[in-house]
């Protein structure tokens, strides 16, 4: 029933219809950039660097997990969702489900925009899209698991910071400027923190040092596993009257 009651509450807003809109203009628009600029369009690192724009659209992921709860408190409809479930762990749980899949049809739907908007932009100039390419699709499946792990992690920092403008601003600072002036501090741990993870996951054709694409993706992994726990301990304790 929580399941069901988030799944209800997801589809029946139109913001998240228009976030997965921006995304894919964000898609169109990137792979557009890189196809007009680069001479090599045929080459598969090219492609890879054109549709690794499908790992972007876990902004809109990140956004869409932020509001997932923090929303609830702006609308103050969260006390009606807690009084409804028994254990609001529970609630943070079917959350963090059904965000983490809404970031698979994210990243999803970017993956399908991305190969279509190359193909055309590759057709055009008499070229073909190297759709048999392993690491064309290990730069697509890294971007789309991007999209979910975002998702996942945007639903623990919104139950972390309830104030709906605030987490959404603190974690795109994050990623804009905070993540890289920690990098600066701490070296090559910095290929660690949150967003580089996500380009390492995403696998860029400029990822030449630090994790692997598996090590990323469970390292990324570990850190939605991190905010999840973190939410679900401070929803159990907190008053939301």
């Amino acid at each position: 029933m929580t399941v069901r009651a988030e799944i209800r509450k997801l589809l029946t807003t139109r913001t998240p219809l228009l976030l997965f809109a921006a995304a894919q203009l964000l898609v169109v628009a990137g792979i557009s950039g890189v196809m007009a600029k680069r001479d090599d369009i045929a080459a598969t690192e090219t492609q890879r660097a054109a549709v690794s724009h499908i790992g972007l659209v876990s902004l809109f992921a990140l956004v869409l997990g932020i509001m997932a709860v923090a929303g609830e408190y702006r609308h103050r409809t969260i006390s009606d969702t807690y009084l409804t479930t028994p254990g609001r762990a529970r609630v943070v749980l079917a959350k963090l489900g059904v965000y983490s899949i809404a970031g698979l049809v994210f990243g999803g739907g970017a993956a399908v925009t991305a190969l279509a908007a190359a193909a055309i932009w590759l057709t055009a100039k008499g070229e073909s899209l190297a759709i048999g390419s392993g690491d064309l699709w290990q730069t697509i499946v890294g971007g789309v698991l991007w999209n979910a792990l975002f998702g996942a992690i945007g639903v623990g920092v919104g139950a972390l910071i309830t104030n709906l403008m605030g987490a959404i601003a603190a974690a795109l600072a994050w990623i804009a400027l905070i993540e890289g002036i920690v990098g600066q501090l701490v070296g090559d741990a910095r290929d660690w923190l949150p967003f580089a993870l996500g380009s390492a996951l995403d696998n860029l054709p400029t990822a030449d040092s630090g994790p692997t694409q598996w090590a990323a993706g469970l390292a990324l992994a570990a850190y939605a596993v991190a905010f999840a726990a973190a939410a679900m301990l401070t929803t159990v304790r907190r008053d939301v009257t």
